[in-house]
């Protein structure tokens, strides 16, 4: 079924086909493809799905701040999108995911438990080189400034599931990076 939160462009477009403008490649000098917003008059170019490393991270939000969390990402403070994108980060979303909790039979019905836990599940492409060159770009970003004010802002409205964890700017991690055991190009 199609979903419809898509444009209605996208909805009514037969599969194979493609609703947006011509997507073209240029040469670059930049080590970052050049991005150009898609207009009926403009050609659009954007990396292929092929290149670079991709990434994906989870940790839990708490319950309790969900709502604030949501807000502040909404508005992600420019200096720290800057950051990013300096630091050859390209496609980053963040997705929210609930998931119900599952409790033993013996567990005390006077006892509340949450009902559900509340995933961030992160998803990003880095466009910098190697592994290698992503790390030293990595660590780049937890010299900004900008981005340790906003990791004090967020880190406390997250759970990290690495043992020994205390927040994004030190330690062993903050957030858990997955395996890619599947990919589909193109």
């Amino acid at each position: 079924m199609i979903s419809p939160d898509l444009p209605k462009d996208i909805r009514s477009v037969p599969l194979g086909a493609s609703p947006a403008p011509r997507i073209t490649r240029k040469p670059s000098v930049s080590p970052l493809p050049l991005i150009i917003m898609a207009s009926a008059s403009s050609p659009t170019e954007y990396p292929r799905t092929n290149e670079g490393i991709r990434t994906c991270q989870v940790i839990q939000v708490k319950a309790e701040v969900l709502e604030e969390y949501k807000k502040i990402h909404a508005e992600v403070w420019p200096s720290v999108l800057t950051a990013l994108r300096s630091a050859h980060i390209f496609d980053y979303s963040i997705h929210l995911v609930k998931l119900p909790l599952i409790r033993p039979t013996s567990a005390s019905a006077s006892t509340p438990t949450p009902t559900e836990t509340l995933l961030l599940i992160a998803h990003m492409r880095y466009l910098g080189g190697t592994s290698e060159d992503l790390k030293r770009d990595m660590a780049r970003i937890a010299m900004d400034p900008e981005t340790q004010k906003w990791w004090k802002l967020t880190d406390p409205m997250q759970s990290s599931f690495i043992p020994g964890a205390v927040g994004s700017a030190s330690g062993p991690g903050w957030w858990t990076t997955g395996e890619e055991v599947f990919r589909m190009e193109g």
